[in-house]
């Protein structure tokens, strides 16, 4: 394990990194291992991968130098509770790219993509099942343009290297940063719950107040975006002043 000194506070100590120089997905490996009967905590970071998965099960395209990182583990939170998560993911990542770019500009958008100047720099696939052990079994993976942005994209994106002088790092200085990052806000949402990861996403959220269309399956929604619920679904207030609850689906803010 690696152990980092965090001031006034216990050290922040952060799962085992397994870094592997290649494989299809760094997802469906935490999942070969959870139905294997491994628990973690670990993070598994592939230096390549082949066969990227996004949401909805799009493509993620994995460029050489980017990051490639999940985090395998177990809980006993209901399945509703434990896909908090994600806000917990998306917030370790803004905290990652504030320590590699502008921290202004940085933002999250609903559900889990954080933002670099208003276009996608990463993106988030939580995935789940029923642990041997009980409980569930949860791989956060965690995509990240360090060096490169996609060649081809449906959202426009960009790269951590495109807005800084320096180099980027390289993904396993980066998935050390992203883990302690991750460690921080997890500690925070046992302690205090949803309500504090709730706030600290608020403020870095991207698009609230704007007009903004969510396309969920085959219905489609406009609305302006108010915020999140106290379960994280996304209040978007219709043109006839009703306020819809969305818990999943894309959601789109101009060219974003």
């Amino acid at each position: 394990m690696v152990t980092r000194e965090v001031t006034g506070v216990p050290p922040v100590v952060i799962p085992p990194i397994v870094v592997l120089d290649e494989i299809d997905s760094t997802n469906a490996e935490a999942r070969r291992r959870a139905e294997a009967g491994e628990v973690g905590p670990l993070w598994l970071l592939g230096l390549r991968q082949t066969a990227g998965r996004g949401r909805r099960g799009r493509a993620w395209e994995t460029g050489e130098g980017n990051l490639a990182a999940t985090l395998l583990f177990r809980t006993d939170k209901p399945p509703a509770e434990a896909a908090q998560v994600s806000f917990v993911a998306a917030l370790a990542v803004a905290d990652m790219l504030a320590e590699y770019a502008p921290a202004s500009l940085i933002s999250l958008k609903w559900p889990n993509d954080p933002m670099l100047a208003g276009l996608k720099v990463s993106g988030i696939l939580i995935e789940s099942g029923a642990a041997p052990q009980g409980g569930l079994w949860i791989a956060v993976g965690v995509g990240v343009n360090l060096r490169h942005k996609p060649v081809e994209s449906e959202r426009p994106a960009t790269s951590v290297a495109a807005h800084r002088e320096s180099p980027p790092p390289h993904p396993t200085e980066a998935v050390e940063v992203l883990a302690r990052a991750f460690e921080r806000w997890s500690r925070s949402w046992t302690a205090l719950g949803f309500p504090v990861i709730a706030d600290a996403w608020t403020a870095r959220a991207h698009g609230l107040g704007e007009a903004c269309v969510a396309r969920l399956g085959a219905e489609t929604v406009e609305g302006i975006a108010e915020g999140l619920d106290g379960d994280g679904a996304l209040r978007l207030r219709l043109p006839d002043g009703r306020v819809r609850r969305i818990t999943a689906g894309d959601v789109f803010f101009g060219a974003a």
